[in-house]
């Protein structure tokens, strides 16, 4: 991908609830074994806007390793978008934005209300209840839902800026499990559509921005990844990559083969 002076061509910029981004990568925090290694995969992605769990965050707000992970967030030059991650309730997920309103200064939040412990899907009417009130008192509400175009409508309706299918449940790695209703979502709602949960490796990412996801969100995939950095790397070019490709439109399906090269104009020898 270059252009003719050698360059890779830019991607444009991600707009939610009117603020610009230059990335259409966000970076999840958890998992990461030390501040350091944080810093540096923040770097390699690229990524403008980073989540933080609230309750997650131990009284000192410290990952593992020395230092503060606000001060160093604060140090990348990255928006923090905290999230409810670990509510189960409508009434803890509300409970958690406005303490992280008080916090961390933000009318932002990534809206999560986990309905099963083990596959850690949303709460879907918990999820759309939690949202209604959260825009009510004028936050700007990503909510972390279902791959369901039905729900991903409905919590648009209700005034959230993005939605945030999953791929797959939280953590698992296997990717995008139902491309068509991803596919589908995009095209039942006008705000941004950012993957996320389940992506396992870049080709996920390429994959999510191909069927027109505007963003992906990527947090174990790379945290959890044997050379985090590097994985940071690849997730950013991936992202870039399919929004490209997305914008050039592929070719359609064919059961059968088309030939590259017309056969028109080639000579005719007649009968063996």
């Amino acid at each position: 991908m270059s252009t003719r002076n050698g360059t890779a061509p830019a991607v444009e910029a991600l707009t939610i609830a009117g603020r610009t981004f230059g990335s259409r990568l966000l970076l999840g925090t958890g998992g990461f074994p030390s501040l350091e290694l944080l810093s540096q995969a923040i770097a390699a992605s690229g990524s403008e806007l980073v989540t933080v769990a609230l309750r997650r965050l131990d009284p000192a707000g410290r990952l593992a390793g020395r230092g503060s992970l606000i001060e160093a967030l604060a140090d990348a030059g990255v928006e923090l978008l905290p999230n409810t991650a670990g509510c189960y309730t409508a009434r803890d997920a509300v409970i958690t934005a406005r303490l992280a309103r008080e916090a961390f200064a933000t009318d932002w939040i990534k809206l999560e209300v986990i309905g099963d412990e083990d596959t850690l899907l949303p709460d879907t009417p918990e999820l759309l209840h939690a949202a209604e009130q959260l825009v009510d008192e004028g936050f700007v509400v990503l909510p972390y839902t279902t791959d369901d175009p039905v729900l991903a409508r409905r919590l648009v309706d209700v005034g959230c800026a993005a939605v945030m299918p999953l791929g797959s449940p939280i953590g698992s790695g296997m990717g995008i499990r139902n491309p068509y209703n991803i596919a589908l979502i995009r095209e039942a709602v006008d705000v941004p559509v950012v993957l996320d949960a389940g992506i396992g490796t870049a080709s996920d990412a390429a994959l999510a921005m191909e069927l027109g996801c505007d963003a992906v969100m990527a947090a174990s995939a790379i945290s959890r990844a044997q050379d985090p950095v590097a994985m940071a790397r690849a997730m950013r070019s991936a992202v870039h990559a399919g929004h490209l490709a997305r914008s050039a439109g592929r070719i359609p399906r064919r059961l059968y083969a088309t030939a590259s090269t017309s056969e028109r104009g080639l000579p005719d020898f007649g009968p063996a």
